[in-house]
């Protein structure tokens, strides 16, 4: 049986990976010259920065993702962060993010315990927002700003943007796998270990090498055509979204093409920064509630020191874009880190923004339409098809694993 994969991102490469070692026959076409896509290593003065996500798994060694490694046999070691989050507040003191519920009167503190332990009961059945839902259940102030910090760390969006019973899938996904981790070696540790699962088994990737379309016979995917070349296929899988995906080959399913139209994507900021001394001095997650702009740092040398020149450290911060003005976006981001770190030297090495053919998600959580297409034997997989309750990475491989179920693949 052979495979043929549209984009060597991560959602492509875990496919490639598993079904590589399910004995399939795997072709993984990459348009650019890297594979990776947004989970990459971006070389950069002797710091390895990265092309689109941070270097972290949301669920660290007990999530999807790592799971997902492990399965094909992808050499890769997570280390776990330890505290999985604080949270910056206020007055400049740092809690642990497991202890926020103190910040809250005891009847509201009792509340949110209650619908956190019991929350299947309590997810709504509408699409009504994250902040929408805090406010039904909860006036408060700090859980709002909270709300909007992690939305935006997590999802690139604010709270009023994404769908309640999505957050509250994350919440679920949380106390089932824990908390975050570095790993070693970056975004490329990860990438690169099933560039070589694939090999190993057989499977190859090239690099760029554009898709010219998706060729259909009745329904079915049965090939593809690439520079004019035609190479048949049993299975097709596209790492590229469902709306460059359909125009890839006829669509006619007219409440499919309805369907993708309400496809938003994700806007994101990143900031990094270089330091001689730690700036938050764990590889945890930082939340910023109280900020105008950043959501969320990480300081991930303090997990692997390797993605930093020698007595380097490296942070990133993340934040949604939330106007259109993009030089605004990132001067409030600015703003932000020197009230985060006004007793502090570093140096702001590299400013990245995505959005438009470069976008944190090609689907945002609340606009994902799920793996299928109505094409037989055509699947789509990566941000713009990730699983529910995936924040970010994890989503990706729960979307694999959705169409692993799919395909009948253990």
């Amino acid at each position: 049986m052979r495979a043929i994969i549209l984009g060597a991102g991560l959602g492509g490469l875990l496919c490639g990976a598993k079904l590589s070692k399910a004995g399939y026959d795997v072709e993984i076409f990459e348009r650019l010259p890297i594979i990776g896509g947004r989970f990459a290593n971006l070389e950069y003065r002797g710091f390895k920065l990265s092309t689109g996500a941070l270097h972290m798994i949301p669920h660290g060694s007990r999530g999807p993702l790592a799971r997902m490694l492990r399965e094909v046999g992808a050499s890769v070691t997570i280390i776990d962060s330890n505290p999985m989050a604080v949270i910056r507040m206020d007055t400049g003191q740092d809690i642990e993010f497991r202890d926020f519920k103190k910040q809250l009167p005891l009847t509201k503190s009792v509340k949110l315990g209650t619908i956190l332990a019991m929350s299947a009961k309590f997810k709504p059945k509408s699409d009504i927002s994250f902040k929408e839902w805090t406010l039904k259940y909860f006036d408060d102030i700090f859980l709002l700003k909270l709300a909007d910090s992690f939305c935006g760390w997590s999802l690139s969006m604010q709270a009023k943007d994404v769908p309640a019973r999505e957050v509250l899938d994350i919440i679920d996904n949380m106390h089932r796998y824990s908390g975050s981790g570095v790993p070693l070696g970056g975004c490329s540790g990860v990438t690169g270990a099933l560039l070589d699962v694939i090999r190993s088994n057989g499977g190859r990737v090239h690099t760029r090498s554009c898709v010219d379309r998706i060729i259909t016979d009745k329904d079915l995917a049965v090939g593809i055509s690439v520079n004019g070349r035609v190479i048949d296929a049993d299975i097709v899988i596209s790492n590229i979204g469902h709306p460059e995906t359909s125009r890839m080959y006829e669509c006619k399913d007219k409440q499919y093409l309805e369907r993708i139209k309400k496809i938003k994507p994700s806007k994101g900021i990143k900031i990094c920064l270089s330091s001689d001394e730690p700036l938050i001095g764990h590889c945890g997650v930082l939340f910023t509630p109280f900020t105008e702009r950043i959501n969320g740092l990480n300081e991930v040398t303090n997990a692997d020191p390797s993605l930093a020149p020698q007595g380097k450290h490296l942070t990133m911060s993340h934040q949604a874009v939330i106007s259109d003005d993009l030089n605004l976006e990132i001067n409030l981001g600015l703003r932000d880190l020197k009230r985060l770190f006004p007793d502090k030297k570093y140096e702001v090495l590299l400013v990245q923004s995505y959005s438009n053919g470069w976008p944190v998600n090609r689907a945002s959580s609340g606009s994902d339409i799920g793996n299928k297409t109505p094409i037989g034997n055509l699947y789509v997989v990566g941000d713009g098809a990730k699983g529910r309750g995936g924040i970010e990475v994890e989503g990706v491989a729960l979307g694999v694993m959705n169409v692993m179920n799919e395909m009948g693949i253990r």
